[in-house]
Order: C-alpha cells, then sequence, then structure tokens
C-alpha cells in the first residue's frame, strides 16, 4: 500500500518544485489548493506525485504528475486501490492526459468529460483593460460602481486587517447560508480561514476593495506557475451594485503591474452552479482547461 501522508505547509518547496512545473494543468494542481481543501493525502514515488483523497464520499486519486513515464505511478495506484478493496479511480485528467493513458493501458480505463470541473482561463490583460465591445457591459457596470463610490480604494492583505477580513468573510457566509439555508459552504469557509491563517506561508495575495473604513470585497490567490496566476477566493457583501467588477478588475491590475510576466488567470471551476457559470462565462475566458475522471473498467460498475 502507498504510504500516504497529510500535507505540512514545511513540504510547500518541494511539492511545487513538481507541480509549478507540469504543464497547463486545473488547479487541482496547487499546493494551495491540496492543503486547504478537504482531506488531501500525497506520496513521492521517485520523480512523481501520487495523491489520495475524498471527493463526494468516495476515494479517489489525482492524476499522478512528475518527470518520465508514469507507468509505474499508475500502475501503484493500480495496486494501491486492489488492496484497500475500493475503486480505482483518477481525476483531474486534461485531453492529453486521456489519450497518454490509453496508450499505455489500452482499454483498461473508462473515460468520463467532466464538464463541471473545466476551470476558466482569461488573458490578464483582458481582465484589466476589458477592451472592445464583448467587454462593453462589464466596463459600463465598472463605471457606474465607481461613479457611485469614488472613495473607494484598494489595499493589499496584511495581518493588521487581517481580522477585519475575517469579519467579513463570517458575516458573508451568515448571509448566504440566511439566502440559503441547505447550502453546503462549510467546506468553503474553511479552507478560506486556514487561507488567512496561513496567507504567508502559502505565498498567498490578497487584496481588499475598501470604501473609507467599509471592506466591500476581498480576493485571494497564489501562483499556479510560472505565467498563470490561480484566482481561489473572491467575496463581496454587495452582489449586484458592482463590487464584484471592481475587485475583480482592481485585483488583476494588482497582479498585472506587480507580476509583469503574468499573463494568464486561472479563476478555476463553476462546480456546475448555474449562476456562476454565467458568471464566469461573461468574462469571455481565453479558455477552458478540459478535465476528465476515468476508472478501471472492472471498477465502473456503479456508474
Amino acid at each position: 500500500m502507498i504510504d500516504f501522508q497529510a500535507l505540512k505547509l514545511e513540504d510547500k518547496p518541494r511539492f511545487d518544485a513538481i507541480l509549478q512545473n507540469c504543464g497547463m494543468r486545473g488547479c487541482e494542481y496547487s499546493f494551495v489548493n491540496l492543503y486547504l481543501w478537504g482531506r488531501q493525502k500525497a506520496a513521492f514515488l521517485g520523480d512523481h506525485l501520487v495523491f489520495f483523497s475524498q471527493f463526494n464520499r468516495k476515494s479517489v486519486y489525482l492524476f499522478p504528475v512528475g518527470a518520465g513515464d508514469l507507468t509505474p505511478a499508475i500502475e501503484a495506484i493500480i495496486a494501491d486501490a486492489q488492496e484497500r478493496g475500493i475503486p480505482c479511480r483518477f481525476t483531474g485528467l486534461t485531453h492529453d492526459d486521456c489519450a497518454m493513458l490509453e496508450q499505455l493501458f489500452p482499454g483498461r480505463f473508462r473515460y468520463h468529460i467532466d464538464r463541471d470541473a473545466f476551470d476558466y482561463v482569461y488573458a490578464i490583460e483582458d481582465l484589466v483593460e476589458l477592451k472592445g465591445r464583448r467587454f462593453q457591459k462589464k466596463r459600463n457596470h465598472l463605471n457606474r460602481f465607481r461613479n457611485d463610490h469614488p472613495d473607494c480604494r484598494l489595499i493589499p492583505i496584511t495581518d493588521e486587517n487581517t481580522p477585519m477580513v475575517t469579519q467579513m468573510v463570517e458575516t458573508w457566509y451568515t448571509l448566504r447560508l440566511q439566502e440559503n439555508p441547505h447550502g453546503d459552504f462549510k467546506m468553503e469557509q474553511v479552507a478560506l480561514t486556514k487561507a488567512l491563517r496561513h496567507r504567508k506561508e502559502l505565498g498567498m495575495e490578497g487584496l481588499l476593495l475598501m470604501e473609507g473604513d467599509k471592506l466591500l470585497a476581498m480576493a485571494m490567490g497564489s501562483r499556479l506557475n510560472d505565467d498563470t496566476f490561480d484566482i481561489h477566493f473572491e467575496k463581496a457583501l454587495e452582489a449586484n451594485d458592482g463590487t464584484y467588477a471592481a475587485i475583480n478588475q482592481g485585483f488583476a491590475q494588482y497582479l498585472h503591474e506587480k507580476y509583469p510576466e503574468i499573463l494568464w488567470l486561472d479563476r478555476e471551476d463553476d462546480m456546475g452552479l448555474e449562476g456562476l457559470r454565467r458568471a464566469k462565462m461573461s468574462y469571455n475566458p481565453e479558455r477552458m482547461i478540459e478535465k476528465s475522471w476515468v476508472c478501471l473498467l472492472e471498477d465502473c460498475y456503479e456508474y
């Protein structure tokens, strides 16, 4: 059985050495996301990284990454699943991963495209400049917000203002639960609380939208690789007055000026939520990171 271990903050450099050089992949391949969300465990098998976690109450393996032939890592995971007596399922596969897996293990896996897990990737200049007809509604929305809130300003998240952010986030979740008492916000709230607590150790950047002493919105993210920044969290107390448009554009501009090498913003997936999908599509993504999950044919009896 593979000796999977819980992720530790001090292991981040070792993980990043592989994760930030494993090509264009989804937000699952971020140490920050792996550390913040759920019960992720990992192991190093030579030059490869393998992961084991729970997703939708099912045991799953994130598709392995690393240098060289992945065959030994995949075979080790297949054996691990058999020893645990669980189905062998992989998540997070790109189109190229699926093609490679089929070449290495022809006819042994069943493939399922997971549209709800597709990442939305945007050109950072698009979100900064909002140029052209396709962004006209966004420009109008943002301009109305600026006219209505001329004294708003953007400031970085610091140790001093973190308690204020924590309070704003708690208010945000309280309001969401009042609107939707059956909503499942607990996991996200735990992840965001951990992100604020370990912001420095995780290498996260954050920005606040302030009006006087009132915090209107916040955004946090981290570097996914050399040219891509992952937006992990974005919260605003007022959803319909342009506040989200302001923090979205403001954070993109902040990152563009501070890190001119960043070309892309990964704003992660929409989880199959219709409203979130509309919102993400309205910003005209440059591309989507298509993802699939797969299982061994003999283990697909549940689907």
